[in-house]
């Protein structure tokens, strides 16, 4: 079998998309464990805890600094899913959301199980990392849309009143499809949004917020991000709310100085999807640096590891793993398996071709990622 990728992508391109995935992954991990510190508080309470400024650092959370939340669990279970897809190309099966679905259902495990059951044959390495057997205020949405096997579809979403960011907030993965163009990003991710969350809104703003990931991922600029991002809402139906929720995000930007009652304002304060999507486009734009942003993002009255975990994954996405609070990373909880993760996902990526075919594959990487 070949050892060597085809010539598709060249050292540089390839070093540079690397760095873009572990930002991504590891700045909504961060923004995420930065948030959890301020969840169930009011802005009041938390500068109250914090000072006068808010949270400015990470604050113990589940017993500790830098622990993350379902927000992470399951982005980390959509990118696995992602790998997977890659894979089973060589079968001749084709249809990434059901791979995401199994893979979230592998997530859902995690939730009620003690640790790794290895009776599962399709578990893989990532469903045996034995920190991600946690409750981390999961949505209820989730748990309920994968509660049982079946399939979530457009035409038969599971929750179709679930307004809430619990499909939005796992959806960065997919902008990382850089091969990929926007209007499938989009419709995969809107799609997997429908296996929890069948509100149109709800999966329109994990389609947005999926391609402005992927924006940003091939280079361009944040403003240039979001404007694709409304070109491919434009002709779905129901994309009012979360055009109109992007168009206010874009409009503050031209505001004034940020702070955190323009935030609040574009709907940081309340759990609906357009909102804390607007908020976290919203911070990723104005924030002078990663730091500055993530702190901007977390201090309100909602939940404070959902904007956190989607303006880090934006700024990410912007910047590269370079551009992350040091400090901050050096306490995060599982650094090491989004690290492994995001590596791999860049690999299979970029020089899939020399792990797997149709005919020859490495037995390290189907044991890694089994295509079942």
């Amino acid at each position: 079998m070949a050892t060597t990728a085809a010539a598709v992508w060249g050292r540089a391109e390839q070093q540079d998309f690397r760095a873009r995935v572990r930002g991504c992954l590891l700045g909504g991990a961060l923004g995420d464990a930065l948030g959890a510190g301020a969840d169930g508080l009011t802005l009041d309470g938390i500068r109250d805890a914090h000072g006068p400024d808010g949270l400015t650092e990470p604050a113990p959370a589940f017993g500790r600094r830098g622990a993350v939340t379902a927000a992470t669990q399951m982005s980390l279970f959509t990118v696995d899913g992602l790998i997977r897809a890659q894979i089973r190309r060589d079968t001749g099966v084709w249809h990434p959301p059901t791979d995401v679905h199994r893979a979230h259902l592998r997530w859902a495990a995690t939730q009620h199980d003690w640790g790794p059951d290895e009776r599962r044959k399709d578990n893989g390495w990532l469903a045996r990392e034995e920190w991600l057997y946690a409750r981390r205020n999961p949505p209820r949405a989730c748990l309920t849309g994968l509660g049982d096997d079946r399939l979530g579809t457009l035409d038969e979403p599971k929750n179709p009143t679930a307004v809430d960011s619990g499909a939005l907030v796992r959806s960065a993965p997919f902008g990382l499809l850089v091969g990929w163009e926007p209007q499938l990003v989009c419709q995969l991710a809107v799609e997997c949004a429908a296996q929890t969350h069948g509100a149109p809104a709800a999966g329109l703003a994990a389609g947005a917020f999926a391609v402005t990931v992927h924006g940003l991922a091939r280079g361009g600029s944040p403003e240039a991000a979001v404007d694709r991002a409304l070109e491919q809402l434009a002709t779905r139906p129901g994309h009012e709310p979360v055009t109109e929720a992007l168009g206010r995000a874009l409009g503050a930007v031209r505001e004034g100085a940020p702070d955190h009652a323009r935030v609040a304002a574009l709907g940081a304060d309340e759990d609906r999807a357009e909102g804390q999507l607007a908020a976290a486009v919203y911070c990723a734009l104005v924030g002078e640096d990663v730091r500055h942003g993530l702190r901007l993002a977390v201090n309100h009255d909602g939940p404070s590891s959902v904007t956190g975990a989607l303006t880090g994954a934006l700024l990410g996405a912007l910047h590269g793993e370079t551009a992350l609070p040091p400090a901050w990373l050096a306490e995060l909880e599982g650094r090491a398996t989004v690290l492994e993760l995001a590596d791999d996902f860049s690999m299979e990526m970029t020089q899939g071709a020399a792990l797997h075919g149709p005919a020859e594959s490495s037995p390290g990487w189907l044991a890694r990622y089994p295509r079942g």
